[in-house]
């Protein structure tokens, strides 16, 4: 918690840029990922891994 008080008065006293993430290259990256998931499993695979994910959601 302190770093980041300490990041951000460096931010606003000029000392330091603010950085941003690069949130495209994010999203590119995981809808590539969710392709190659897609085109590596079977329909029953993909149907299960959902009824886990749903299963796990609303325990």
């Amino acid at each position: 918690m302190i770093g980041n008080a300490v990041h951000i008065a460096k931010i606003a006293t000029g000392e330091i840029e603010e950085t941003t993430l690069k949130q495209p290259a994010k999203r590119k990256s995981g809808l590539a990922g969710a392709k190659a998931r897609q085109d590596n499993t079977t329909d029953a695979q993909r149907s299960e891994i959902a009824r886990k994910a749903a299963d796990a959601r609303w325990k």
